[in-house]
């Protein structure tokens, strides 16, 4: 961008363009929400057949492309006002260097080149140090800095200087003023030249071709679409969002934004602020069912087995969002990195007064079983609560890379997760209505390690009232009253049959390992067995079930065996490790009992806990 651009433009101009795509946005949502919550709910109550199929398929058609129409434009909108925004600084600091310029008398250049008059003595002759001119420096080591590169005067030296060393313009008053003028105009143009360079880059990508068909490559398109807008705007993100800031902040200054600014962050940025903790869960929610789609399609055409498991959640996710479920679902973050990332709740966590937060532990990762398993046991967990208190909410939060197989003998992913969690909890606590809500932490299986690790970063778990911990191969801590709630808010549930409660100690590994790499769990805990001859550690430490951890053991149902023997092929006998899973279900022939023990935790009734005797 060069000197004439950037002082002849006019930021209010484009933030008013920006109003007018962001009006074409809203109308586009409030159309499609119209189609789908009126037009079509009405003709599929009222109508049956082929001619009410085509019509409901010719409305869901149009219905995608006002939903393509609000993305695109409330990208352009954002996008538009993140330049506006940016280049205010810029063309700012160009218009006081070139007034200062002005009130010295000094011309400038088309190309921000300032000239300045003779003055000063000239020790050698008697007379004036002639004038020259004054080149700016942008500070880049590049042939974009004229400074450097560029033919003629380079505001360091006259051109009868160059050869001789000797700055013939040293001794006038008027160079060093003329020189801090060109340097900032110098700065100025770079710097609008690189906003320039970004946002062009991005709102070129906006564009839609005659006759275009909303389809999942459209899909995908408007995906790098989201990431050309956020890249051009990653300045503007920095500047604006919070993003380095504590959950209470970023609350506060969402609280600050108009409606229409908040409609923009949303829709230009939804990943950003559909994962951003202390952001509203309901906000959190429209962010990510805008970004869902697009991470759906950003996958389609990946065959390789990450991509596959990773689309089959997410799909998964979003069938289960379409579906009307009570408690309600929200969806409060998810993500690609990693293995995947996935928050999702039952019962909305900013109005509940019982809000608990589930991290599941070893082989969790997102893919359909996540979806269709891990995701319900937060459904059981809040409509349990609910039953005891209907202020209640549940949430599974997969934000930290679980580990997949024998990797869970390390506590490195719990340690790395544990700082994440705690972020979460702290925005659920900010974003909360309630005067004094009722938290719950719950850890299973290798969960449990990370709400261990996350109890012990400065000041706790945000927000805890409670610790559940279920199916645990122990915590990195010897005692209850360690955890940061009081050993009486601790509670442990560990199965008769949980092979995982009863991992041997790496002290009595040695003689376990031969056991665990011949036949995983199993084969650690009967060699394990052989070696413990009564002692209350296991893998992680103290067993949380012990007397001598020091929490309250809840009743489980004991669960299948271990060992499911084959007659007379006593060789085919296999290892059931069902127990391990069965804490949160409700089902028949899982576990009620320990099911509606954490609901009653998590609903603040521990009244109604029934207590089994620790080990």
């Amino acid at each position: 961008m060069d000197l004439k651009a950037l002082k002849t433009l006019k930021p209010a101009e484009y933030a008013e363009a920006a109003d007018g795509y962001r009006a074409v946005s809203d109308a586009a949502d409030a159309a499609a929400d119209r189609i789908g919550k009126q037009i079509s709910n009405t003709m599929d109550a009222a109508n049956e057949g082929k001619a009410a199929d085509a019509a409901q398929k010719q409305l869901k058609k149009l219905a995608e492309n006002f939903h393509y129409t609000q993305v695109e434009c409330g990208l352009v909108s954002g996008a538009l006002n993140g330049f506006s925004a940016e280049i205010v600084s810029p063309r700012r600091r160009l218009i006081e260097a070139l007034d200062d310029a002005a009130a010295l008398g000094y011309p400038v250049s088309p190309e921000g080149d300032v000239t300045f008059p003779a003055g000063g003595e000239n020790k050698a002759t008697g007379g004036e140090v002639p004038g020259g001119t004054a080149v700016g420096n942008n500070g880049m080591l590049s042939p974009n800095n004229r400074a450097l590169y560029g033919p003629g005067p380079n505001g360091l030296y006259s051109p009868d200087a160059r050869t001789s060393g000797i700055d013939i313009h040293h001794g006038n008053p008027h160079h060093a003023k003329a020189q801090e003028i060109a340097d900032r105009i110098a700065h100025a143009l770079r710097e609008a030249t690189e906003i320039d360079e970004r946002y062009s880059e991005g709102l070129g990508k906006l564009k839609a071709a005659p006759g275009l068909s909303v389809n999942t490559k459209t899909w995908a398109d408007v995906a790098s679409d989201v990431g050309a807008v956020s890249t051009a705007a990653r300045e503007y993100l920095r500047d604006t969002v919070p993003l380095d800031k504590s959950p209470a902040d970023r609350k506060e200054w969402w609280d600050s934004l108009s409606d229409e600014q908040r409609e923009e962050y949303k829709i230009a940025f939804p990943e950003v602020i559909g994962n951003l903790d202390g952001i509203p869960s309901l906000v959190r929610d429209e962010a990510n069912r805008e970004n869902l789609p697009l991470l759906i399609a950003s996958l389609e055409g990946r065959h390789d087995e990450v991509s596959q498991a990773k689309l089959g959640g997410l799909e998964k996710i979003q069938e289960k969002l379409g579906k009307p479920s009570v408690p309600p679902m929200y969806l409060l973050g998810v993500g690609l990195e990693g293995n995947g990332r996935a928050i999702v709740a039952y019962g909305n966590p900013d109005t509940s007064r019982n809000v608990a937060a589930y991290v599941p532990g070893l082989g969790t990762k997102l893919d359909s079983e996540f979806a269709d398993g891990t995701v319900k046991r937060a459904f059981y967990t809040a409509a349990g609560a609910q039953k005891f208190d209907g202020s209640s909410s549940a949430i599974v939060w997969l934000g930290y890379d679980a580990p997949q197989s024998l990797d869970v003998m390390t506590t490195s992913d719990a340690e790395r997760g544990a700082p994440a969690y705690n972020s979460f909890m702290d925005g659920i606590s900010a974003t909360n209505m309630n005067h004094d809500a009722h938290v719950t932490a719950i850890g299973h299986s290798y969960g449990s390690r990370l709400v261990g690790a996350a109890t012990q970063e400065a000041g706790g778990i945000p927000g805890a009232d409670d610790v559940i911990l279920v199916g645990s191969p122990g915590v990195g801590v010897d005692r209850a009253e360690e955890l940061g709630v009081g050993k009486n808010h601790v509670w442990v549930g560990a199965a008769e049959n949980d092979i995982v409660t009863k991992l041997p100690s790496k002290n009595e590994a040695l003689a376990g390992t031969a056991g665990f790499f011949g036949g995983g769990p199993g084969g650690a805990y009967i060699a394990g067995e052989v070696a413990d001859q009564g002692d209350d550690d296991i893998w992680f430490g103290k067993d949380p079930a012990s007397k001598a951890f020091g929490a309250n053991r809840f009743q489980t149902l004991p669960g299948p065996e271990l060992i499911q023997p084959s007659f007379p092929q006593i060789w085919n006998s296999s290892l059931d490790i069902e127990a391990h899973s069965n804490y949160f279900n409700p089902e028949e022939g899982k576990d009620k009992v320990s099911a509606q023990n954490i609901a009653a935790i998590v609903a603040g009734h521990s009244e109604y806990v029934i207590r089994e005797t620790p080990r």
